[in-house]
């Protein structure tokens, strides 16, 4: 039993083939999926899949590479979804200093206009963090005692960082980078975080482990993420599957 705790069902690759794609995540052993919003139509994409496919839930998100056309009523829409009871979290908001998609000031406004919805809808957040580590957690830490909970996705950073948002009890989330070669930071920070605070994702259709390179990622490829970790700590793959499952439940509050 495996959860992928982060993807984006609705992305245009999974439109005319959605079905087959959580069926072969079924048949992998992968019970539930967390679709991300990036932006308020987005979101309204998710809820839709959600609504007609149990095992998906959805978080209520606005990517800082839309950070330029957050205009005021997107902002009222990113509130109002965030507050439905289908929304499990707030995500993924953050800051991306990679692509620049949008400007570093845009980006800051609406993270923080995001964090500030998180606070007061009472919603875990999922952090967006690429090359913008230290602005990411001066922000986060000025929000930190009035949120819930956290999930760094897709973490990037080296152990020291992943100790301060250890430290705050966040859960960091290891993507199929983990099987990518090179890739020691990630796998130390594999190795060396508490399994409680563990949570596997695929980001489909993106990042694809390395087992199956050449081919867009979907949540049945989670498992991959999982045997890795698996290895790298020297515990089997249903110790690893049972605990970050449990934290995917805990971290999102869906009980069981």
């Amino acid at each position: 039993m495996l959860i992928d705790s982060h993807a984006h069902l609705d992305a245009p690759y999974f439109h005319n083939k959605l079905p087959l794609v959580l069926r072969r995540a079924r048949e992998a052993g992968v019970t539930k999926i967390i679709t991300i919003g990036v932006t308020p139509s987005s979101t309204k994409n998710g809820m839709k899949i959600a609504t007609t496919h149990p095992s998906v839930h959805v978080a209520a998100g606005y990517h800082p590479h839309w950070a330029k056309g957050s205009d005021p009523d997107r902002l009222a829409e990113a509130r109002r979804l965030a507050g439905l009871p289908a929304t499990v979290a707030l995500g993924e908001i953050g800051l991306d200093y990679h692509h620049f998609h949008s400007p570093k000031q845009d980006q800051i406004r609406l993270f923080r206009k995001m964090l500030e919805i998180a606070v007061e809808v009472h919603l875990p957040i999922i952090i967006h963090d690429r090359k913008a580590h230290a602005d990411v957690y001066t922000i986060l830490s000025e929000y930190r005692s009035k949120l819930v909970g956290g999930i760094i996705h897709c973490f990037s950073g080296d152990w020291k960082l992943a100790r301060k948002y250890l430290d705050w009890d966040f859960f960091l989330s290891i993507p199929g980078t983990v099987t990518y070669s090179g890739r020691s930071d990630l796998r130390e920070v594999a190795h060396k975080t508490p399994l409680n605070r563990l949570l596997l994702e695929t980001d489909a259709p993106h990042l694809t482990p390395a087992p199956k390179q050449g081919k867009k990622n979907e949540p049945a490829f989670v498992r991959y993420t999982a045997q890795e970790v698996a290895r790298i700590r020297g515990i089997t793959f249903e110790e690893v599957a049972a605990a970050t499952t449990q934290n995917v439940l805990q971290a999102f509050g869906l009980g069981e």
